[in-house]
This record gives C-alpha cells, sequence and structure tokens, in this order.
C-alpha cells in the first residue's frame, strides 16, 4: 500500500547533493538566475476540488510536492507542460500542510534537493514570486533572496509573499523546502527534511 511512499523517499536522498562549505554567503545574481531557470522546468500547478496552488516535482516519475490545501482525499490535478493530468495523492498531512501526489509515469524534470537536518533558521533561502498578468505583461517572475527565520517545529518563517506549495530554494538551486501557508507578509514552510520523516513515518508498520 505504502510502496509509492518508499519511492519518494528514495528520490528524496537519491536527489540530494552536498551542502557547501564554509559560511552562507547571500545568494548572488547568478544564483537567482539559476533558481529561475530551475523554476521554470519544475514548478507544476496542483489543482484540488476546492483550492488550487503551485507545486514542484521531486520525482522523474511524476512525483509532486505541494500544500495539503491543494488536492483532495484520493487525487488532484496536475497541470504540466500545459497538460492538466489526474495524480494520485501518496501523502496527505494536515498537521505539516504538506502533500505528494503521484502524477502519470514519464519523464518529468524533477528539482535537485538538498536536505538541512539541522534546520533552516538562519540560512539564507530563494523563493520566486510570480509575475501575474496576461501575455505580453511586463511583470515577470522574480527570484528573491531572504533569510529563514525561526518557527515553531519543524516549520521555520520567511519574509517573502508566496502562495502555499511553492517552493523554496538554496543559493545553488537546490530545492530546500515547500511554502505551506501564508502569514501576513511572511510564509510558514516546511523543510525538505520534515517531509521524509514523515514519508518515513507513513511507511512504519
Amino acid at each position: 500500500m505504502f510502496r509509492p511512499l518508499l519511492f519518494v523517499l528514495a528520490l528524496l536522498l537519491l536527489l540530494v547533493t552536498p551542502t557547501r562549505a564554509g559560511a552562507e554567503a547571500r545568494p548572488s545574481r547568478a544564483d537567482l538566475q539559476r533558481v529561475l531557470e530551475l523554476h521554470a522546468r519544475s514548478v507544476v500547478r496542483v489543482r484540488g476540488p476546492q483550492h488550487a496552488g503551485p507545486g514542484i516535482i521531486v520525482g522523474a516519475d511524476g512525483q509532486v510536492l505541494t500544500a495539503v490545501a491543494h488536492v483532495g482525499p484520493q487525487s488532484a490535478q496536475v497541470v504540466h507542460a500545459g497538460n492538466a493530468l489526474t495524480a494520485r495523492v501518496v501523502l496527505s498531512s494536515t498537521v505539516l500542510l504538506v502533500a505528494v501526489v503521484a502524477g502519470p509515469q514519464g519523464v518529468w524534470p524533477a528539482a535537485p534537493v538538498r536536505l538541512v537536518p539541522e534546520g533552516l533558521a538562519g540560512h539564507w533561502v530563494v523563493g520566486v514570486t510570480p509575475g501575474g498578468g496576461g501575455k505580453g505583461s511586463a511583470r515577470r517572475d522574480t527570484p528573491r533572496a531572504a533569510k529563514a527565520k525561526a518557527a515553531p517545529a519543524p516549520f521555520f518563517d520567511v519574509p517573502l509573499t508566496l502562495a502555499p506549495g511553492s517552493p523554496l530554494y538554496d543559493g545553488d538551486g537546490r530545492l530546500v523546502a515547500v511554502v505551506v501557508e501564508r502569514r501576513g507578509r511572511s510564509v510558514r514552510a516546511l523543510p525538505l527534511s520534515a517531509v521524509k520523516a514523515e514519508l518515513a513515518s507513513a511507511e512504519a508498520p
């Protein structure tokens, strides 16, 4: 029953890349551009019965990480490359406010992942603010860097305005967290290390 959870957990482990040594510097303009390119490739839209919002591809076979508000009890739609595809819910946590859905098998552009077991408070993270507007709008998606702030574990807060389900990256363009809730002019986010722990817990007998 939980084999999809094992698969996603294995993917999170395989996609992890080493952390940078030394003090963490504010992401450069080149770093922000790298994040923007990754974001454009790997972000999808997830639609549930009541809400819709962004999600990020974390598995090359169609696994997508998003906010729990965007999924139904058993399924959701993932809009990728202009196609609306039915996806099955393999993890939905109302406590952590996060969900993982699995789209149809195929080749999906999964984001590289970084796990930070010690938490992300004090680390620089990058989110992409949607440009909005219709075709030809002058407003474009804009990557913005901010320092993560402490929040009740395992969450952290970031002074960025992003929708639930939005990914957060490090300066190397690796996925480190997902936004789960808007809080005024900031957001509450969940690190991937907590997602990994939840997957492992769901798989345990």
